[in-house]
């Protein structure tokens, strides 16, 4: 038989600075959710070119972040880490579409980005479309850092690469892209 004097012994309620420290990541995972949740799926978007595609990789992309929330205080770039996710996901998406060839439903699903208010929408469309046509070990890094937004070193540390390589498969997208696009047709 136990006292119950002796059971305040066994028992320790944390203290709030230490239940603070546990919640930080969940903090942390929120911040970067509502910061980066729509650039993320523009990302996407732009990288496998179909929205509900870009939809479902973004939800799995911040469903791997949180499963790895605790590591989000040590982090030095958590941007560049979610996009390194996101990038990983794009990438599996490739691979598997490489042995799998499927044919789309639909002919044209909208953008979800915004098209820029003076903007040609049949330009954008013709560009979008020759973006997609870049492989995508170029097509990335020329969307994380264009469209994105990223600097080199954070492309760099998203994809693994050295800021030199990103340098030079940013010249050859840039060079490729001139290709595909084409004069106007």
């Amino acid at each position: 038989m136990t006292r119950a004097g002796s059971f305040p012994t066994l028992l320790t309620v944390p203290s709030p600075d230490a239940q603070a420290d546990a919640r930080a990541p969940e903090t942390l995972f929120e911040r970067l959710y509502a910061e980066y949740e729509r650039p993320i799926l523009n990302y996407l978007y732009r990288l496998v070119g179909e929205p509900a595609l870009a939809e479902d990789l973004t939800q799995e992309a911040f469903t791997r972040a949180w499963n790895a929330r605790r590591d989000l205080p040590r982090l030095d770039n958590p941007r560049a880490w979610l996009y390194r996710i996101a990038t990983n996901l794009a990438r599996d998406h490739f691979r598997r579409a490489r042995l799998l060839s499927w044919l789309p439903l639909l002919g044209n699903e909208p953008a979800l980005t915004e098209a820029a208010p003076d903007g040609d929408p049949l330009e954008a469309e013709r560009l979008r479309r020759a973006l997609l046509e870049l492989a995508p070990d170029y097509r990335v890094p020329l969307v994380l850092y264009t469209c994105q937004e990223l600097s080199v070193a954070e492309v760099a540390a998203a994809l693994g690469l050295s800021p030199e390589a990103v340098k030079q498969r940013l010249v050859r997208a840039r060079r490729q892209l001139r290709d595909a696009y084409g004069p106007p047709g």
